[in-house]
């Protein structure tokens, strides 16, 4: 997967008070990603645009489209990520 697929899959960063708090209790990170997107391309988005490797993935469809929540090894790579990409 090159750079432009993975930014069609992986949309962006989708951050509340809820997902803000995920990183440090639950080192997982939510993005909004296209509706046709799985498990599988999600976490290989994130590997090739964001060079972290996840470590599970589970999507959620809602109003706002559909959700994946990127499970990472450590809250410390999960709190990497967040503030690389302007989270934190």
């Amino acid at each position: 997967m090159n750079a432009e697929e993975a930014a069609r899959v992986v949309i962006r960063p989708y951050i509340t008070e809820k997902t803000f708090a995920m990183v440090e209790s639950e080192a997982k990170i939510c993005f909004i990603v296209g509706r046709e997107a799985s498990k599988a391309q999600v976490a290989e988005a994130v590997e090739e645009l964001y060079g972290q490797r996840a470590a599970g993935v589970n999507t959620a469809r809602t109003i706002y489209g559909k959700k994946a929540f990127v499970r990472f090894e450590t809250a410390e790579k999960a709190r990497d990520l967040a503030t690389k990409i302007g989270m934190l």
